[in-house]
């Protein structure tokens, strides 16, 4: 191949552009004031084949000098200028605009000879803002592919007939680009590769070829040529450097899009679908087009390679192409990482099309059997529950090495199976950060008895060092673990081999070499070419229909009310629990790290047996007369000081504040209460009235009864006495004294011991003492809302008044005592409590019922037993000291709130000024989700983690907290 083609009119230009004669900053300036009488100074920016400038002036905004290529030619220059005007005008978004030239002649360009060459420059409108770097949000991938379809839809109507040329980055000239550059790459191997995949991808576009519509593109519309005016949500809002416009394929728009968002972290395939999905709902892609993208991706990537490696060779002082060439190389990994069929199958699904699965021909069954064991291998599959052992403190059964061989000797029959398509939790690890590869792509046979396997249709036996794959018409049938036949053809009935023990069945189109197991969001584009073998298999019982998350969503959304509201808009669907993990319903397992309700570890045995032991005794309202209520109220008793010593059981946090609310009323005779702002303590009339959070609430503190009074949440580091925490007790005391002066003494007030609602903040030491007894001496109560931090998970202290050193009149709890069991109580004085019946009637059915009293007393013997509380002391301290130290090189982590585990890393843009972080905590969140770790924000700026996991939590996922945490914050959210 010729690396020159024809220019316009029939010249012979260069198809890889030359280097360009190098350009002083003073030549640079001298240029601009010539052209364009503006005068400023110059520094020069990267490219790969031009001469950038950005020309700063003090009496106007910054300008950007381009030096085209001396390959490009004016009427090229004009086009770009008219075509930047296109989009600016028509896609909302900036573009770098031509200044015309000072001659008034209405161009753009100016020919400027440098070194005897001539080039063509333009002044252009300079757009600030950032490039996008490091991890791009699926919010920025979406508009990026919906920005590449809306340039397309502007540049349908630019009329340029005369810059219409051909060069190096015209996807259609791919192979032409890659024979002048490909002999640039010294590495053969790299070589060889980058040449075998560009031709096989070639040949794919090349059958489609003749279908794609042509128009002029951007032709280079890619993370390094849009920008971004805002730093938090990264959102394009600017499109520069139009030097690759060209009339070509417009699907090559998109595959140049996509190919630059692959090596970004945490960027692939899969997120890469998003910019597919979008650029379709904004301009319909083609059947065609769907067929050619990924190609063309592929293309593209070889051709970044092999010409970085081109201009390293010719301009070996470009360190922007040396910079590049690792971004460029990660790229080519990423396009080539499946299979061309199973990545078409991606794009076609993103676009709305149909990618047609594989299936079996007309076929006998492999094996004559009467009947088969289905093995269920999946995350829901009870074969994998807990047992009443150590293994919960180890981890789980299904973390066994052995889990898989232990469930199929576990079967009697003599044969067993596992399904295809299958998402194996016996595949899945905990403090994985990325997707596992779980989904089965063919069946797992287990025969007792050697077993003859016969041709489902008549084939070639191929023998591998595994087994045999029979090649038939249309579909190959890989049987590992069989010992072949001797012959070599076989017709359907014939005997293939034998086995005993393990077979691997797999039946793929022909040619494909597919791995045994993959991601869940890669299984379905892999059934285009992998089939289920298990109609093969009579008595293999059918893959139940999976849980699809959206599917479940809109069902969830149209049953339920719309405040009862999910974490995440995208959330998983979590099937199980165990320990400090959540399983998704495809096997992914997830490091929970907010979860107060499951105390002592997810599916515990000990409360699964006692709660189950006890369901199949009895179960009532709690006025029966049964030995569990008399128990766990004494237990419940001894663990608070004296004198608080009578218990109220009920079934929630809710309902525990409001009770402790009511006695405040009946024992002070009035219903004025203090309450600290930023809080949250229910749902009931009582308890939302006192809940301030506008977090929760935007309009908490505008709609409180006139009963509620509010003072300043004392936080340390931000608020009207950040520089002396201790005026806040100071304020609040003055507050109680006004409200008595002016004859509306608070009957109680209510705060939660730790801030918990504001993300674990400590308040201020003495706080509590102070509040406590000036609403004491107007005969009120002290009521401590221990429902998010009581319960041991402070670690250095049971319950959270215990750090302030103060015993509260009643004290409210709930969460931790069930483990997820609706569990609650109340606490408090005998004397208080008898004062209850002057107020009315109590009564809670199914509060202190006999499952209720059997959990939250097997709760209370597995933290004494296991020790929690000393371990959130010890783990919890860790994890703080590891957070501090994050903080100490991301400036964005300001400090971190709290003890044990319950902690609040506390995200601020200005430690100055302590802005919060709202929008990137949010963020951050999501990235860490992606990771595997489901964290979600607090507070009313919403720009803290509130870290209360099950105090279970060990040192290896705090590990895996911190290791997450500091990837998102170093790779970006």
């Amino acid at each position: 191949m010729s690396d020159t083609s024809p220019g316009p009119g029939g010249s012979v230009r260069p198809l890889v552009q030359p280097a360009p004669p190098a350009i002083s900053a003073a030549d640079a300036a001298r240029i601009a004031e010539d052209g364009w009488g503006i005068a400023g100074s110059a520094r020069a920016l990267g490219s790969h084949q031009d001469r950038n400038f950005l020309l700063t002036r003090p009496d106007g905004p910054d300008l950007l000098l381009k030096i085209a290529n001396p390959s490009v030619t004016r009427a090229e220059t004009e086009a770009q200028s008219s075509a930047a005007a296109l989009i600016a005008d028509r896609c909302g978004v900036r573009a770098p605009r031509a200044l015309p030239l000072a001659d008034g002649d209405g161009g753009s360009t100016l020919a400027v000879a440098v070194h005897g060459v001539t080039m063509h420059a333009r002044l252009l409108d300079f757009l600030h803002g950032e490039t996008l770097t490091g991890h791009l949000s699926i919010p920025v991938v979406r508009r990026m592919g919906r920005l590449a379809a809306q340039i397309a839809g502007a540049l349908e109507s630019l009329d340029a007939p005369g810059a219409e040329r051909t060069h190096q980055w015209d996807l259609r000239h791919a192979p032409t680009a890659l024979a002048a550059t490909l002999p640039h790459v010294a590495d053969a191997g790299d070589r060889r590769r980058l040449a075998d995949t560009s031709a096989a991808a070639w040949a794919a576009v090349e059958a489609v070829a003749d279908d794609l519509p042509v128009q002029w593109i951007h032709g280079d519309l890619t993370d390094d040529n849009v920008v971004a005016s805002d730093p938090v949500s990264r959102m394009p809002d600017g499109v520069i450097d139009l030097g690759d416009l060209n009339r070509t394929w417009a699907i090559g728009e998109l595959a140049i899009t996509v190919s630059s968002l692959l090596h970004h972290p945490g960027g692939g395939l899969v997120p890469a679908m998003q910019a597919v999905s979008a650029y379709a709902a904004e301009r319909p892609i083609t059947d065609a087009e769907a067929r050619a993208l990924w190609p063309l991706v592929v293309v593209r990537a070889a051709t970044l390679v092999a010409s970085a490696h081109h201009v390293l060779a010719t301009d070996p002082g470009n360190a922007y192409a040396a910079e590049n060439l690792s971004h460029e190389q990660l790229i080519f990994a990423h396009a080539v990482s499946l299979p061309l069929p199973v990545a078409t199958a991606l794009v076609q699904r993103a676009a709305g099309h149909e990618a047609p699965p594989a299936a079996l021909p007309a076929a006998r069954p492999l094996i004559d059997i009467d009947e088969m064991t289905t093995v269920d291998l999946s995350p829901t599959s009870p074969a994998l529950d807990g047992a009443l052992d150590d293994a919960f403190l180890r981890g789980g059964r299904w973390f066994a090495a052995s889990i898989e061989d232990d469930v199929f000797d576990a079967t009697t029959g003599a044969v067993a199976a596992a399904r295809f398509g299958e998402a194996r939790l016996t595949r899945s690890q905990p403090h994985q950060v990325e997707e596992p590869a779980n989904v089965a792509l063919g069946v797992e046979l287990r025969l007792r008895e050697e077993t003859g396997l016969r041709a489902p249709w008549a084939g070639r036996i191929a023998r591998t060092p595994d087994g045999l794959v029979l090649h038939g018409e249309d579909v190959d049938l890989r049987a590992d673990g069989c010992v072949p036949a001797p012959e070599d053809t076989v017709a359907a009935g014939d005997v293939l081999g034998t086995a005993t023990g393990r077979v691997w069945v797999q039946a793929t189109r022909p040619g494909v070499e597919a791995p045994p197991f993959v991601p869940a969001s890669l299984a379905d584009a892999w059934r285009s070419v992998v089939a289920d073998p298990g109609p093969l298999l009579p008595g293999l019982a059918p893959l139940p229909a999976r849980a699809d998350a959206e599917t479940l969503r809109a069902r969830r959304d149209a049953a339920l009310a719309d405040v009862q509201e999910h974490y995440y808009d995208d959330p998983p669907v979590i099937v199980r629990g165990w320990r400090e993990h959540l399983i998704d319903a495809e096997g992914r397992v997830y490091l929970d790290t907010l979860n107060n309700v499951t105390s002592v570890g997810h599916a515990h045995p000990r409360v699964v047996e006692a709660a189950s032991r006890q369901w199949r005794l009895l179960n009532t309202n709690s006025r029966f007369h049964y030995p569990g209520i008399v128990e766990f109220a004494e237990r419940l008793a001894g663990l608070l000081p004296d004198p608080l010593d009578t218990v109220f059981l009920v079934n929630s946090g809710s309902e525990a504040v409001d009770l402790a609310l009511r006695l405040g009323q009946v024992w002070s005779g009035r219903t004025d209460v203090l309450a600290v702002r930023e809080a949250y303590h229910g749902w009931t009339y009582l308890t939302d009235a006192v809940s301030t959070s506008i977090a929760d609430n935007p309009a908490a503190l505008e709609t409180r009864p006139a009963w509620v009074h509010t003072v300043p949440a004392p936080h340390p580091q931000r608020g009207a006495h950040a520089e002396d925490p201790s005026a806040y007790a100071r304020e609040a005391v003055a507050e109680v004294e006004r409200l008595a002066t002016v004859g509306t003494p608070v009957g109680a007030v209510v705060a939660e011991a730790i801030f918990g609602n504001a993300g674990g903040v400590l308040l201020p030491d003495g706080y509590l003492d102070a509040v406590y007894r000036a609403v004491r001496a107007h005969g009120g109560l002290a009521i401590a809302d221990e429902v998010q931090v009581g319960y041991g998970r402070l670690g250095e202290w049971f319950w959270g008044f215990q750090q302030q050193g103060v015993v509260p009149d009643v004290v409210a709890v709930a969460k931790a005592m069930g483990n997820g069991q609706p569990l609650g109580a109340v606490i408090t004085t005998r004397e208080i409590a008898a004062r209850y019946r002057d107020g009315g009637y109590f009564f809670s059915s199914a509060g202190g019922s006999p499952v209720s009293c059997a959990v939250g007393l097997a709760v209370l013997d597995v933290i004494r037993d296991e020790h929690l509380d000393r371990n959130a002391r010890e783990v919890g301290d860790r994890l703080r000291r590891r957070l501090l130290d994050l903080g100490s090189r991301h400036p964005i982590l300001a400090t971190v709130h709290g003890a044990g585990f319950y902690l609040g890393p506390e995200f601020v843009r200005d430690r100055a000024t302590w802005e919060p972080a709202t929008a990137e905590t949010a963020a951050i969140c999501r990235r860490l989700r992606d990771l595997g770790v489901i964290a979600q924000p607090t507070g009313d700026h919403q720009n803290i983690l509130k870290i209360k996991p099950p105090m279970c939590f060990d040192d290896a996922s705090a590990d895996a907290l911190v290791s997450a945490l500091d990837r998102v914050l170093t790779e970006g959210w």
